[in-house]
């Protein structure tokens, strides 16, 4: 499919003036200089530098914490078609560069800002697409996206997702828009392993496909050892482990629904997993009162921090993997992640060596790993890189 601009020179297009200029997409309100009489929540504006000399394009809404979110740094004339553009280069790169379909009916299919396309995350779900709208903009278009999405991704049916506070700050109305089709339930196969997606219970989209390269990974060095997997959600490490030969393998998660939902995906491939519905934090001390340890520990939890200076975000990190360290046994294998895309890659290894040299150990890393290639980063927005995984044995 040809894709080309269009440009009337007759048209006007409303701008922004940048006070300060950066690189990375999301601008904030005091950066924002003079603004055109013209422009409207969810437009597609010109943004001009400090020198008054064209900067690139944007996204516009003065109603949200980040008024602008800049899709293009080009000098060339940009319309709405640079999105739909957007869309077929992110089928391109899953679907003929990362080949995903040979391995999966389940990926990321939009990242938001790093593919272009602020404001929004899809992923494919066999035949389903499951869309989550973060910003006014992308809601306003998602009507005119959708069939050119289902092409390139092969799917049929939507759900759609829309943050009730966020669509508040953003403005987006509570009625019309894309309307999510009647689907409650998919099964998907990811590296051989079946999961049950409830759309009705999971968090986001309904399942976390940034962790897919790593549960394989997980899986292929447990064999015959005993497996923690803390903050399970779904199950995805827990059944991975126990179908990649471990000995035993218990799974902690706070959410009810998602215990259910891991022994459901448990019981779909057969798999032998310990479920346990509890407060990692608290569960994780009796274990530790009881002398209780495992040979590969898995650490997994939601998103803490929420700023860059979110304190208590920072803490939980920390404590969590304090008391998770003191589970693992003797030369085992830990292995911690962080989905906060505030928490640098630095400063989450600080946090995670730390512990451990405070109880006389040491981490003999030997993998750092992140989100599969369905989730890219873009080079001027290192919070995309938002997921970080740390491989390491305990010694000591």
């Amino acid at each position: 499919m040809l894709f080309v601009d269009l440009y009337v020179e007759d048209v006007r297009v409303a701008t922004v003036h940048l006070k300060y200029q950066t690189f990375h997409p999301s601008i904030w309100p005091k950066m924002v200089g003079e603004v055109s009489r013209d422009a409207k929540a969810g437009d597609l504006v010109e943004v001009f530098g400090k020198q008054g000399t064209r900067f690139g394009w944007g996204l516009w809404n003065p109603k949200a914490r980040m008024p602008l979110r800049i899709v293009s740094h080009s000098l060339e004339d940009l319309d709405d078609t640079f999105f739909e553009r957007a869309i077929v280069r992110a089928g391109e790169l899953r679907r003929n560069i990362l080949k995903l379909d040979g391995e999966t009916d389940c990926y990321r299919c939009v990242h938001g800002d790093a593919d272009f396309l602020p404001g929004m995350v899809a992923d494919k779900f066999g035949d389903v697409l499951s869309v989550e709208i973060t910003a006014l903009a992308a809601w306003m278009r998602l009507e005119g996206w959708l069939p050119l999405m289902h092409q390139v991704f092969g799917t049929k049916q939507v759900v759609v997702q829309v943050d009730s506070d966020l669509a508040k700050i953003e403005g987006i109305p509570r009625h019309g828009g894309v309307e999510s089709d009647n689907v409650r339930l998919v099964k998907v196969v990811e590296n051989g392993v079946r999961y049950e997606i409830d759309f009705s219970q999971g968090h986001k989209t309904g399942f976390f496909c940034d962790q897919r390269d790593n549960r394989k990974k997980f899986r292929e060095l447990v064999e015959g050892k005993s497996v923690l997997d803390l903050c399970c959600y779904s199950g995805g490490f827990s059944v991975s482990a126990a179908l990649g030969g471990a000995s035993e393998v218990t799974a902690v998660d706070l959410d009810e629904a998602a215990v259910a939902m891991a022994k459901r995906n448990a019981n779909l491939n057969s798999a032998k997993v310990k479920l346990t519905h509890a407060d990692a934090f608290t569960w994780v001390r009796t274990m530790i009162e009881n002398g209780r340890k495992w040979d590969v520990v898995m650490v997994d939890p939601p998103k803490f921090m929420f700023g860059k200076d979110d304190e208590t975000g920072y803490a939980k990190y920390h404590d969590l993997n304090k008391l998770a360290v003191q589970l693992v046994e003797k030369d085992g294998v830990i292995v911690t992640n962080s989905c906060s895309g505030q928490l640098g890659v630095d400063a989450f290894e600080n946090i995670v060596t730390g512990v451990v040299h405070r109880q006389d150990k040491r981490l003999q890393v030997f993998d750092r790993t992140g989100a599969g290639g369905d989730h890219p980063t873009l080079s001027n927005y290192p919070e995309s890189r938002y997921l970080k995984a740390i491989w390491g044995r305990v010694i000591g």
